[in-house]
Formats: C-alpha cells, structure tokens, sequence
C-alpha cells in the first residue's frame, strides 16, 4: 500500500494531462485484467468473474487540479490558468512542477507583490489569481523560452510524500483523487471470487466536469457504480467533527452531483456493519463525484461515492489516513463480492 500511495501521489496529472497516472495505472493492473482506454484517455481494467453477471464499475479519477501556462512575460516569469478548483490564499509562495513537452521539469515559486509595498485596499482582501505569477529564476523571456516551455503546458504542486509523527497521517498532494485510484487497483488484484464482471477505472478531467466518468460509462454501461473520491475532513479545530481521520471510510449521501442511490447506499451500510469496517456517513453542499456521470448514463445506474475524508483539500498538501484508506479498501472488495445479478435486481427496483 505505501509504495503504491506515493507513487501515485508523486505522479503529476492534471484535467487533460492524465498520461503518468495512466500509464503507471495500466502496467499495474495488465497482469490482473484486460487493459483498454475510452477515448478521452480513460484507463479500464476488466476482470470477469461471471460473463453473465451484472457489471461493476468501481472509478477513481486520476487528474488534480494544477494549472496551465498561458504567456511568458517579457521578464521570464510565467503566467498560468487554473486547471480545476483553487482558492487563492493558499497558493503564494508554492513551489510548482512545470512538465513541458519533453517531459523535463521546471521548478518555480508562485509570486506577487511584496506585502510591504501593498496599499491599504490591497492588504484587506486575498491577492487575485490574475496578479500572480510563476518564478523560475531565469533572466528575461528568452531564457525561459529556451527551457522549451509553451502555453498549455502542465503546472502542479511541488511537495514530497512523508509519514507523518504518527504514521498513519500522510502528506502529500493529489490525494483527490489518487487514494480512489490506488484503491480499485489494490481490489483488482485482491478480488478473486466475484459472480459479476469488475471494472477497475481511472478516469480523466473529473475536476473540471466529470468528463472522463461519463466517456467510460457509456463504454462500459454499467449495472452499479461506485466512485471512489475524497470528501473534507471536519476534524479542524472549531470543526463539528462529521468526518475525521481514522474513523473510517466516508459513505456519500448527497453531494453537488448526485444524491446517492437509497438501495445501494443502504447494502453498503449494512455491509460496513456485518463485517466492521469502519465507516462515516457524509454529504456535500457544492462539488460532487464521478458517480454524477455515472449515475446518469444511459436508463440510468444505481450509484454510491466512498471517499476518504481530507485535510487540506485542493492545496498543495493534503492529509489522508491509512485506517480509512484500508477500509475504502476492504469494504469496495466486499461490494464487489457480494453483488450478483439476483442482489443487483434487488437494490435497482425494491429499495
């Protein structure tokens, strides 16, 4: 488990720019499925336990959110565009990856006007996006040029992955959505008896639209959909507590995309207590999962998100649990396990 959670993590890939992650994902599960791709670059590893039998698809996204180059001023800094969700106030001074189109990395650090020289007005408010820049630390325009970097290239956090003092607290970045990722890889290979065809995905550009979830389902039109993802830990001082660290794997029942299926959210339920994993019930009022596309496609596919509670989400770093990692784990391959055709029947049209 802590290789695979820091390498993913390591990996940087941003909405459109998922080839490390894919790549690593694909060479991971060919040994344990068949391996094809939607054509928007989504990865879906196959593994058939019943030809007959309902199919699984179990998707973590694999892109983070990071940014875009868009110009080089004259002085050699570089301008970008976000790729996904930022809040400006906890991007200054971040260190940034830019991978351009050779596939060498650039480090920089986010810059803006010194606080010393900023007006009252200025000082009362968050820097704007627009105002801030990238430093490479090169001369002028021509040196940044000649590092071959170009508009569009990637931009993502620069940060390493650590154990924490107690050990089951990891910082890194990417954990939206890298853990969902990691994830349906581990069951891929652990699962072995399964009356159902299991669909291990890793899907593209979930941050700016849930795009990929919605190619790959309707390749694979899907009779159950489960996506794995990450929700806010509220364990911060002055936080209520909903959701915490090491309680457990969170079970998603409403977010901005999609209100969790009754019958399948309540088999989940009911499998966390017949085998004690632990779980905690979550919600969401803006943001969603890739069940928002997947729930939708076609006549439509009973649907749950399991996400792992996160400190620092959308940030440079992020910190996750290894107990609720384990129990995303454990309780996604019971799912897989326990749903049949006759028990997908059930949870579709008698809940």
């Amino acid at each position: 488990m802590g290789n695979l959670l820091k390498d993913l993590s390591m990996l940087n890939a941003i909405p459109g720019n998922e080839r490390q992650v894919r790549e690593y994902m694909a060479k991971k599960m060919e040994p344990h499925a068949e391996v094809s791709y939607d054509n928007l670059g989504s990865v879906i590893a196959t593994k058939v336990g019943n030809p007959d039998g309902p199919k699984i698809m179990v998707a973590g996204h694999m892109d983070e959110v990071g940014f875009m180059v868009t110009t080089i001023t004259e002085e050699g800094y570089v301008k970008f565009t976000p790729a996904g969700g930022w809040w400006s106030q906890v991007m200054l001074a971040q260190q940034m990856t830019i991978t351009n189109s050779d596939g060498k990395e650039i480090i920089g650090v986010i810059g803006a006007k010194a606080p010393h020289i900023l007006t009252v007005e200025e000082r009362k408010k968050p820097v704007d996006m627009k105002e801030m820049y990238l430093d490479l630390g090169v001369e002028d325009k021509k040196a940044a040029e000649k590092l071959n970097i170009k508009p569009g290239d990637m931009i993502t956090p620069f940060i390493k992955y650590k154990e924490l003092a107690d050990k089951n607290f990891l910082l890194g970045k990417a954990w939206d959505n890298r853990v969902g990722c990691a994830a349906a890889m581990e069951v891929l290979e652990q699962v072995e008896k399964h009356d159902n065809i299991y669909y291990a995905v890793g899907t593209v550009m979930e941050e700016v639209g849930l795009r990929g979830a919605r190619t790959a389902a309707h390749r694979i039109q899907p009779d159950i959909g489960i996506a794995l993802d990450t929700t806010i830990a509220y364990d911060f001082p002055g936080g209520d507590k909903s959701t915490k660290l090491g309680n457990g794997v969170g079970i998603m029942f409403k977010d901005g995309s999609m209100i969790g299926h009754k019958g399948l959210r309540d088999f989940v339920i009911k499998t966390c207590e017949d085998l004690k994993i632990p779980y905690q019930l979550t919600y969401l009022e803006r943001g969603g999962t890739d069940g928002g596309a997947i729930h939708m496609n076609g006549s439509g596919a009973p649907t749950v998100a399991l996400c792992l509670p996160v400190r620092y989400l959308h940030s440079h770093t992020s910190i996750v649990h290894k107990k609720d990692y384990k129990a995303m784990v454990q309780l996604t391959k019971a799912l897989v396990e326990r749903l049949d055709k006759e028990t997908v029947h059930n949870i579709t049209y008698n809940y």
